[in-house]
């Protein structure tokens, strides 16, 4: 008895563990996770778990006249609001700031754009622009920091 093969039960369906091998092959070789034959009253299905996504980084080139800071300033002027950031009040404009020039409470400092709306950062105290942490039409985030006045 231990050297006979079980015999499925009358009316169980065969598993053809070729065809099951072949479909396998085709999920790997077309990057596919899931793959099903139909044959009149038998039908098979081969699913496979989905290689997890790796999603690149991309590193976007920063103009070089707005060097980037490598750790925020405790004394940075943050973004209120995600948005883009301008550094002129129109292309090609003069900068609001450079770094070096002493501004007033209240001054411009930039423009963030945010749905469709131009919203002007201003200084929150006097003293000097140590800083630019930004690019001219950077995409910003929310408390990212903008400015470094002392």
């Amino acid at each position: 008895m231990a050297d006979q093969k079980a015999k499925p039960a009358e009316g169980a369906m065969r598993i053809d563990a070729e065809l099951v091998r072949e479909l396998a092959e085709l999920l790997s070789a077309n990057e596919l996770t899931e793959i099903e034959v139909e044959d009149g009253a038998r039908k098979i299905r081969v699913r496979r778990e989905a290689p997890p996504v790796h999603v690149a980084q991309h590193a976007f080139a920063q103009p070089s006249l707005a060097p980037v800071a490598a750790a925020p300033s405790l004394d940075a002027v943050k973004s209120p609001m995600v948005g883009t950031a301008f550094l002129s009040a129109e292309p090609g404009g003069a900068a609001f700031i450079a770094v070096g020039d002493t501004v007033k409470a209240g001054d411009t400092l930039m423009i963030i754009e945010a749905m469709k709306v131009m919203n002007p950062i201003l200084a929150p105290k006097a003293g000097t622009v140590r800083q630019l942490m930004v690019a001219d039409a950077q995409p910003v985030e929310y408390d990212q920091p903008l400015v470094v006045i002392e």
